[in-house]
């Protein structure tokens, strides 16, 4: 074999591993936030502790947060948030697992919106649901996602007691933004 570039690309496959060419990413701090708009009361809960990953060999997401490291600005609220509604003792973590609709096939500065259809669980229940958002291509090593969601609390069996009805709403929104490496 005289060809230089058989040769390289034989040395090449042989010596580095597979994965170096594989086309996942992962975070462990993104970041997400829930806002809750009741009649009488209006609150965000963020955290930057978002872990995930994306593999766009296989058009796959999964990703999971500490609900504790959720924070709303009040000490008071967030005790009672994960002591009487999330009961984060027994369920600490909320998590989406899916599969990205669309083929993702991206240049470096270039965006295109994403439709995930998966299953989000948060305390102890399961349900699927569709997210969609945007992956950039920050770098050819780095994607930027950005998804924003609904979910009722009575779908993943989350009280609301008739006194907190008009402090903490049904609906919350959330979103996701993260920054994921290769």
């Amino acid at each position: 074999m005289k060809n230089p570039a058989i040769l390289f690309f034989l040395l090449l496959i042989t010596v580095v591993p597979r994965d170096a060419f594989a086309q996942v990413y992962k975070t462990e701090s993104g970041k997400a936030e829930f806002l809750s708009k009741a009649p009488l009361n209006e609150f965000t809960g963020k955290s930057s502790n978002l872990n995930g990953l994306i593999d766009l060999e296989e058009n796959v997401l999964d990703f999971f947060i500490d609900l504790n490291t959720l924070k709303t600005g009040i000490g008071l609220r967030d005790r009672h948030m994960r002591e009487n509604y999330l009961e984060t003792k027994k369920y600490p973590f909320a998590e989406f697992v899916g599969k990205i609709k669309e083929n993702v096939a991206i240049k470096t500065g270039e965006s295109k919106a994403v439709t995930a259809i998966g299953t989000f669980k948060i305390h102890g229940k399961e349900k699927e649901i569709t997210v969609p958002g945007k992956l950039t291509a920050v770098s050819p090593n780095e994607l930027k996602l950005e998804a924003t969601f609904k979910i009722l609390l009575s779908d993943y069996n989350i009280d609301i007691p008739k006194v907190v009805f008009y402090e903490l709403a049904e609906e919350q929104t959330i979103s996701i933004s993260s920054n994921l490496k290769k």
